[in-house]
């Protein structure tokens, strides 16, 4: 195999496995969804973006979680840029590589089984009231 096509295929690997570990934590997914339903350059506030009913813990322990390591997954792959003060999230450049991944687990929940999406915020939801 010429080594271009290893190339581009060992990124779009690459690129799967860094939309999946953004995916793999509830806090990162509900910031991710925030983000989604905010304008491109809009700033939304932290830890409330972050929070969800299948997370369990108080804001504080939320926020130090989002701090130390939600938001340093998400920033080094460029889907989010964050501030500490005030503790604010926005867009980074590469966020359409998740959010378009997102945009169509919200659009399309039926495509999804329940039991994935069962508990986790804003999917539960959209899929409960189809």
């Amino acid at each position: 195999m010429p080594t271009s096509i290893c190339q581009d295929e060992n990124e779009r690997v690459e690129h799967r496995d860094r939309v999946f570990t953004a995916l793999s934590a509830e806090p990162r997914r509900q910031v991710l969804i925030s983000l989604l339903n905010a304008s491109p350059e809009e700033f939304v506030e932290l830890p409330g973006a972050a929070t969800s009913p299948a997370l369990d813990c108080e804001l504080r322990e939320l926020r130090s979680r989002l701090i130390h390591r939600h938001l340093p997954v998400l920033e080094d792959y460029e889907f989010v840029r964050w501030e500490m003060d005030p503790f604010l999230v926005r867009r980074g450049p590469k966020f359409e590589q998740v959010g378009d991944v997102i945009a169509v687990l919200l659009d399309q929940p039926e495509t999804v089984s329940v039991q994935f999406v069962t508990g986790y915020g804003q999917l539960d939801r959209d899929l409960r009231t189809e």
